[in-house]
């Protein structure tokens, strides 16, 4: 998959950020939503004039200078539960996602998360079936390490490496990437680059900000129709332009 950029500055696109959709009462990193409020905060997109799409689609509207009508929503992690509880909701509002997954954790669960609670992740089959379901793939890395503090070695495994198991898995190439934790310096955007990655999402890189370290805004059960306002009029007035953007 190819998401074409070319040598255009334009503002920075809106991408939503979520993880896990369910049972929200055990939560200490404030990572999952109720489907309930998934489908409130997509009816507040489209109450703005905005549907919620891939990074994939989104790109390249943007590459045609279009796209102004469209929102970024990403899952990260790929938890079991986008399946059962994310998937329905995105498919009654006529919304896709990028869904970045872990290849090197394929049925495990969030073991890097040391509160917990332990949430499954999902299998190789079920990373499969969202892609089936039009669903974009995109890695997070092998494992969910911090690439700013991993060596030569384990930063191309986390980067390369999951690309190249994930176009195995999938049988097509893979176009983004997430960095764990939003963690990002020079060096890591370097080496996703160098492994053939179209764009790379992070939540704030400063001046890092570009195709392959694009902002995100993270979405939580406590954002409401005003925090989902307040949090899209300050994206628009805070973010920076991005090269190769339109």
């Amino acid at each position: 998959m190819s998401v074409p950029v070319d040598a255009a500055t334009g503002p920075v696109p809106w991408v939503a950020m979520y993880h896990s959709v369910g049972d929200c009462s055990d939560d200490p990193y404030r990572i999952t939503v109720t489907p309930e409020r998934l489908d409130r905060q997509l009816a507040w997109l489209a109450g703005q004039g905005l549907r919620g799409v891939s990074l994939a689609e989104l790109l390249a509207a943007r590459a045609r200078g279009e796209g102004r009508d469209l929102a970024g929503l990403t899952f990260d992690d790929g938890y079991a539960d986008f399946l059962t509880a994310a998937l329905p909701v995105l498919r009654r509002h006529g919304c896709t996602a990028t869904l970045f997954v872990l290849p090197g954790r394929l049925g495990g669960d969030n073991a890097w998360d040391p509160l917990g609670p332990r949430r499954p992740l999902l299998r190789a089959d079920g990373i499969r079936e969202a892609a089936a379901e039009g669903v974009e793939i995109g890695s997070h890395g092998l494992t969910h390490l911090d690439l700013t503090k991993a060596d030569d070695a384990t930063l191309k495994a986390e980067t390369a490496g999951s690309r190249a198991a994930l176009a195995e898995l999938l049988g097509t190439e893979v176009a983004g990437f997430c960095y764990p934790y939003g963690t990002v310096d020079r060096r890591a955007v370097d080496a996703v680059r160098d492994a053939g990655y179209a764009y790379a999402c992070a939540i704030d890189p400063g001046p890092l900000t570009g195709p392959h370290a694009l902002p995100r805004i993270h979405i939580g059960q406590n954002d409401t129709a005003a925090r989902l306002y307040l949090k899209h009029r300050l994206h628009r007035l805070r973010r920076r332009p991005v090269a190769g953007l339109r």
